[in-house]
């Protein structure tokens, strides 16, 4: 098994090569590519990792991406562990927006999928509804989704902020489907990804006002 399992070094990040998959334990910042967010080495709830700021400023007041430089998905499984809360002076609609983005073209062409974890275990139902979220920027943001298909493209799932929650994201073609913290069903399913079939980066994704936590990113194609 030695001669099927090597360490490679990406840009003084470690990753770790398997017949089967591929393992980012995300302790540099070194190999990211970031737009619009300010990614830190540390330590978050026991747990060793990164910490991704959204950059939120007046000129912009969108999604921020730390994408892995190395990285090339079309179809497979994603999984990482994340953990995401409003940040200090949020406005007040911040949910915390964490997630991972895919087959990611450049900083504004992507498929995306994204937890509101204040949203999980709120009084009301209908924010609950909404505690996850796909999304296929740039022409398919959460609004365009919402207003055009009601309940298609979200779905509730149990979350709490700033909690480590675990993600895992399969993809197949233009089908995806999201599951949390080990569940055996997805809570979101999506048959028709809005940039067809494709393949990118993989980029870790924090939205407007929003503290973000990643560790241990496993790839399986």
């Amino acid at each position: 098994m030695q001669l099927f399992r090597m360490r490679w070094t990406l840009l003084f990040f470690a990753a770790t090569i398997t017949l089967d998959a591929q393992t980012w334990p995300l302790d540099s910042t070194t190999p990211l590519s970031v737009v619009h967010a300010k990614p830190e080495v540390t330590k978050y709830r026991d747990r060793q990792g990164l910490r991704l700021l959204n950059a939120a400023s007046q000129e912009f007041a969108g999604s921020g991406l730390a994408a892995i430089s190395e990285s090339d998905f079309e179809d497979g499984t994603i999984e990482v562990d994340v953990a995401g809360l409003p940040r200090e002076g949020a406005m007040q609609a911040a949910r915390g927006f964490i997630g991972i983005a895919f087959r990611l073209q450049d900083a504004t062409h992507y498929e995306c999928f994204y937890i509101r974890p204040t949203n999980g275990r709120a009084d009301d139902q209908l924010r609950r509804n909404h505690s996850t979220q796909y999304v296929g920027e740039p022409d398919f943001p959460w609004e365009r989704l919402r207003k055009e298909s009601p309940g298609v493209y979200e779905s509730y799932t149990d979350l709490a902020a700033g909690e480590w929650t675990k993600v895992k994201i399969v993809v197949s073609g233009v089908r995806a489907q999201l599951f949390v913290n080990g569940a055996e069903q997805p809570c979101l399913i999506v048959n028709d990804l809005k940039h067809g079939k494709s393949r990118g980066k993989i980029a870790l994704w924090v939205g407007p006002d929003t503290e973000g936590y990643f560790a241990n990113l496993v790839v399986r194609k």
